[in-house]
């Protein structure tokens, strides 16, 4: 619940999303949305693809499927996921496939906010490479500064630290950056919130003019899509989520129930909510934090949402003049959308009569499409 006095102006963070993914960043975004069902079909090394499958992965993520193929592309990437979605081994399998193993010098930086998740990045990187004679160090601060000496003057192949260890690496001269061709900053809206932006402008300063730059984080707030403008080409944007339509608060509670017992992070509001709360839970799927916003037809007008590329209506609207208001959240200014509607036998003179009522012919996919979500 959001204390009383919130500072937080939603108006004013979809005003600077809007600038940020509309006209004026048109020219700069570019969204990515090629989708690999397999590893087997990303093009991935032999011995990346027996580390990957060795770690315990079978099938990717949503995030790997969208996020591997573009970052061993060589494209500077933006790619918003949550904690134990695989985001991690999306940019570590990135990396690993460009490394040149037979140099050994510094060729890939990662920058995490703590110590704690730099050694998780550097283990997952450890196990994903097991195969592929890789070294990998953590630089991270309350651990020898002339232990971190001896192991990079012997040469490593990533590093994988927090800003301030690297910061002094760098100063002292016992990280070089010459042969360092990708830069990643994990947990970019963390890095912001802990005051590291100066600190990481000045990495980015001592890296090689050509370098290829990756951002990862939970949440996307415009503040970390800024950031982005300074040391990044032509970025690769994968921010996508999706609203679900149903037409009671009851079901609203059971559908959600249901998505979150199987691990998915869901949002939920409905008209039976103060105002103060469904400001709080919009305030959580506008930053990102939720990819899925489940709600009821009596709020369809207020969502306007940058990111929502995707509306299901798991429920037909009661009328059909609804259907419009729904699917027009998905595929803002001018962007590509989807909508999905769940149809059953006694959907179908409501499904008609939509269709008559736009005088359109709504596409009709098989009737198991409900298996695949």
């Amino acid at each position: 619940m959001a204390q009383q006095g919130s500072q937080f102006d939603a108006q004013q963070f979809d005003a600077k999303m809007n600038d940020m993914l509309s006209e004026k960043g048109a020219d700069f975004f570019i969204e990515y949305d090629e989708v690999y069902d397999s590893f087997d079909l990303m093009g991935l090394q032999e011995n990346l693809l027996r580390g990957i499958y060795a770690y315990g992965f079978e099938k990717p993520s949503a995030i790997q499927q969208r996020g591997i193929v573009p970052f061993i592309k060589g494209l500077d990437v933006i790619q918003q996921a949550q904690s134990g979605t695989g985001k991690t081994a999306t940019f570590c399998s990135g990396i690993l496939q460009q490394l040149d193993s037979n140099l050994v010098e510094c060729q890939a930086l990662v920058l995490a906010p703590t110590r704690e998740l730099a050694n998780q990045i550097e283990k997952v990187m450890r196990a994903l490479g097991d195969y592929m004679n890789v070294k990998i160090h953590a630089c991270v601060g309350g651990t020898s500064v002339r232990s971190d000496q001896k192991i990079l003057s012997a040469g490593v192949h990533v590093v994988v630290g927090t800003p301030g260890r690297v910061s002094d690496m760098l100063r002292r001269k016992s990280l070089k950056p010459n042969y360092i061709k990708m830069f990643v900053l994990d947990e970019a809206d963390e890095m912001l919130s802990r005051g590291f932006k100066d600190q990481i402008y000045d990495i980015f300063q001592c890296m090689p003019e050509k370098i290829q730059v990756g951002v990862f984080s939970a949440t996307m707030p415009p503040e970390a899509l800024e950031i982005t403008r300074k040391f990044m080409n032509k970025p690769t944007l994968a921010i996508t989520q999706s609203v679900i339509f149903v037409n009671t608060r009851r079901k609203v509670d059971w559908l959600t129930d249901k998505m979150r017992s199987r691990d998915h992070t869901v949002s939920a509001t409905h008209g039976d909510m103060d105002q103060n709360t469904r400001d709080v839970i919009m305030r959580e799927f506008r930053s990102g934090s939720s990819r899925i916003l489940i709600t009821t037809d009596l709020l369809a007008r207020g969502i306007d949402v940058q990111q929502v590329s995707l509306v299901i209506n798991y429920d037909l609207p009661t009328q059909p003049e609804n259907y419009l208001h729904r699917i027009g959240r998905s595929g803002r200014f001018g962007r590509k959308g989807v909508a999905i509607n769940f149809i059953t036998k006694n959907d179908q003179r409501m499904f008609l009569d939509m269709q008559q009522f736009y005088n359109v012919v709504i596409q009709e996919l098989p009737s198991n499409v409900a298996d695949l979500v």
